[in-house]
């Protein structure tokens, strides 16, 4: 598994991929009128100073959202996911990246909804300071696979859950295979992201068999790599998407595509939307 803190790695070309995605699937909620939900259940801080020592030691960023920050032939897709980003960024100087919580924030409405657990202690009391504040926003000292438990199904019955893991413990997978089912029983209307960093192929093709197993249908996966396979980080990451919105699948293709070109290193690596289980 990988030892991990974000800031060491926040605005990569994961989070890249990460966030641009969840800002489509958020916008597609959008365009019903119906309040929606959102549950993040590994939600980190909320905001990254890519100024910090932990950012300038590796400094992932440049390599992320540092390609894409100056740019002026950015597609309309990907346009709300900078957009939220610049917002942390008023002096349009990059310093701050904003977390999952802060991109979903950017992007709720005043009748919507989100729950945001986290389980270590320092990361939560941060995230309290930058939205503990706010009377849309839920904030619990938990671990996320409880967090499933306890808010699903939501009274909204429209939404979307992130499952982020840092996969810093072990069998990681085989928990997220646990909890995506079990979740999946208690809400099985409600779209599902969960993203997952690649592997090597071993350890992909059994995540894959046991998500077939679960039984849920209509399993989108989007798979991006930017770095050679022998590349000492890892070389890229993906997501599945549990329930995508209609058109969600023909609108990622383009878009990481774009990506793809953008972030990659001497055309190493590549994309892959395909369907996992097909609805």
């Amino acid at each position: 598994m990988l030892s991990y803190r974000h800031l060491f790695h926040a605005g990569n070309f994961a989070d890249v991929f990460k966030h641009a995605l969840l800002t489509r699937l958020l916008l597609a909620l959008a365009q019903k009128d119906k309040p929606w939900f959102y549950l993040d259940t590994h939600a980190g801080i909320g905001r990254y100073d890519l100024t910090h020592a932990w950012a300038q030691k590796v400094r992932e960023y440049e390599n992320g959202i540092g390609r894409l920050w100056d740019r002026k032939d950015i597609p309309a897709a990907l346009a709300p996911y900078l957009d939220a980003v610049k917002a942390e960024n008023p002096d349009h100087k990059l310093r701050f990246y904003p977390g999952s919580p802060r991109i979903a924030r950017w992007l709720l409405r005043p009748g919507d909804r989100m729950v945001l657990t986290e389980l270590n202690k320092t990361d939560f009391e941060e995230l309290c300071k930058w939205m503990g504040r706010d009377r849309q926003v839920v904030i619990q000292l938990l671990d996320g696979y409880q967090g499933l438990k306890a808010y699903l199904p939501p009274k909204e019955r429209r939404g979307l859950v992130l499952i982020d893991s840092s996969f810093d413990r072990a069998k990681e997978f085989a928990r997220i295979v646990a909890a995506i089912k079990e979740a999946h029983q208690r809400w099985a209307t409600g779209t599902y992201a969960i993203w997952y960093p690649l592997m090597e192929p071993g350890t992909m093709r059994g995540f894959a068999r046991d998500v077939e197993k679960t039984g849920i249908r209509k399993i989108l996966r989007l798979e991006f790599s930017i770095m050679p396979e022998n590349s000492p980080v890892i070389p890229g990451c993906g997501m599945l998407v549990v329930n995508p919105p209609y058109q969600f699948k023909d609108e990622a293709q383009p878009l990481l595509d774009w990506l793809w070109r953008a972030l990659s290193v001497e055309g190493a690596g590549g994309v892959k939307v395909d369907w996992l289980v097909r609805e």
